[in-house]
């Protein structure tokens, strides 16, 4: 669930949006995203705070971008004018305001239902509120901070978009230890790069560049290079240059799915497997990312699916 929740930008195809239910507009996201968010197998405790989860993330992330459902019922919820609605930091500081009453015991009552919904998981898995204050402060950085000059500094950005999402799920499935976050860590922070490697044309139409401008640089790559309908041979070479980082990560990260037994072990697998097979598709697009996001194929997540499961690659 690693910027699958939750992430988001993940979504695949958007379902048509309830505008008389916020809620559920957003819960029912769940079904387009690229990771199973909260799979039939999982026991359904794990699954109702698995969802619950699932929400914030869906919806910062949708506040973030620009991607409420139309008619300003969230801003409403949240206080926010309608004159308003459109100020995503201001939309952002209202969801964080939000989000501390649910760690406000004896406050007033969070007035988003997703955070209502929320604070039943956090009481049930004395859930803190760090992960989510950085899924927040990633989504404020994305509305002020557009570029990254290195890759350090998109590690950083990852930190807060994409990390706090595997260690929430640790969290609501009580398997949280030093070493399974380390893991969860790079996993969750490589597949936000290949996300970001998948929406290479989507984000420069946003404004945003991902790719580190000292690697542009590096492999003589333009702003305008990125632009094109199809990617020259130096925009291949970045690709490659910043696909294989995600490998290395991934592959760091995979002891996680044995450290853990069950149907959480099935979870974890899905998300390296999945992290593997896009880097894989994206190879067989010879890393020509411009076009679209290359999409690996069911049969492609299975086999990797199989290879994590033993341990293998």
């Amino acid at each position: 669930m690693c910027r699958p929740c939750p992430g988001p930008r993940t979504v695949t195809a958007q379902a048509a949006p309830r505008t008389g239910d916020p809620e559920r507009a957003t819960l029912d996201k769940a079904a387009d995203e690229n990771f199973p968010v909260a799979p039939f197998f999982l026991p359904r405790a794990w699954r109702e705070d698995l969802m619950a989860v699932y929400g914030f993330c869906r919806l910062v992330d949708d506040i973030g971008d620009g991607d409420l459902a139309p008619g300003g019922a969230d801003a409403r919820l949240l206080g926010v004018a309608a004159a308003d609605a459109e100020d995503r930091l201001l939309l952002l500081d209202a969801f964080e305001a939000d989000l501390r009453r649910v760690f406000d015991g004896a406050g007033a009552e969070p007035r988003h239902p997703l955070l209502r919904r929320l604070g039943r998981t956090v009481r049930r898995r004395s859930l803190t509120p760090e992960p989510f204050l950085g899924l927040i402060a990633a989504n404020r950085q994305d509305q002020l901070v557009t570029r990254y000059e290195t890759y350090d500094d998109l590690l950083a950005y990852c930190e807060l978009s994409a990390n706090p999402v595997g260690r929430l799920v640790l969290a609501v499935t009580g398997t949280s230890t030093p070493e399974r976050i380390r893991r969860s860590d790079a996993v969750c922070t490589a597949l936000q790069i290949v996300e970001h490697l998948q929406d290479v044309a989507e984000d420069l139409g946003r404004d945003r560049v991902y790719l580190p401008a000292a690697d542009m640089k590096r492999f003589h790559v333009q702003e305008a290079d990125l632009a094109a309908k199809s990617a020259g041979a130096s925009v291949r070479a970045l690709v490659a240059y910043e696909a294989q980082r995600a490998r290395d990560l991934l592959n760091e990260g995979a002891p996680l799915v044995g450290s853990v037994h069950g149907r959480l072990r099935l979870l974890l697998a899905g998300f390296v497997a999945g992290g593997r097979a896009a880097i894989r598709a994206i190879a067989a697009a010879e890393y020509d990312v411009l076009p679209g996001p290359p999409k690996p194929g069911k049969l492609q997540l299975l086999r990797e699916a199989g290879v994590t499961l033993r341990g293998e690659g």
